[in-house]
């Protein structure tokens, strides 16, 4: 095929390329950028091209491509090594959550029916409130002794517990 046909060729289907290019494109600058491109290509190889249908079909095919080309340089995805641990880490991430989600509510549990109101007041206030033990016993009214010996009555009533419903 001639140079000459080719040019032709391409300028009455220029506006049917051009949707095409459209449809990949919405920027029209980048869509005519593509058949310039389009063009180009097939210029070099004019000699090359039998028919003016052929020459239509690839054109199709260069633009379609180039369209394709400009959206993932202009998306620049980076793509990440396949890892086959993942989803196991993952889960096992997910499992570990759940068990500790469960240990706290069994915790809570613990606390609201196994200690008295008072050591349950005490070890809120150390553990949740962070106060300090003279906090404590002075918002308390009560020796400073006697709120270390509450709270150490109350952690080992917890540990015993929590270990016996660890047994089961």
């Amino acid at each position: 095929m001639s140079k000459e046909t080719l040019t032709s060729t391409f300028t009455e289907l220029r506006k049917n390329f051009l949707r095409l290019a459209m449809r990949f494109l919405p920027n029209k600058e980048d869509a005519d950028d593509a058949l310039q491109e389009a063009f180009f290509r097939l210029w070099r190889h004019a000699d090359q091209i039998g028919s003016r249908e052929e020459a239509e079909a690839l054109t199709v095919v260069t633009v379609k491509n180039l369209c394709i080309d400009t959206l993932r340089k202009r998306n620049n995805i980076p793509t990440v090594e396949l890892d086959e641990n993942r989803d196991e880490s993952v889960c096992d991430q997910a499992d570990e959550s759940i068990e500790r989600e469960e240990r706290f509510r069994m915790l809570e549990r613990i606390i609201e029916l196994r200690l008295t109101p008072l050591q349950q007041q005490i070890l809120r206030m150390k553990e949740y409130e962070g106060k300090k033990y003279d906090e404590i016993a002075e918002i308390l009214g009560m020796q400073e002794p006697a709120v270390r010996m509450q709270l150490s009555r109350a952690r080992k009533e917890i540990r015993d517990c929590y270990l016996k419903q660890m047994e089961r």
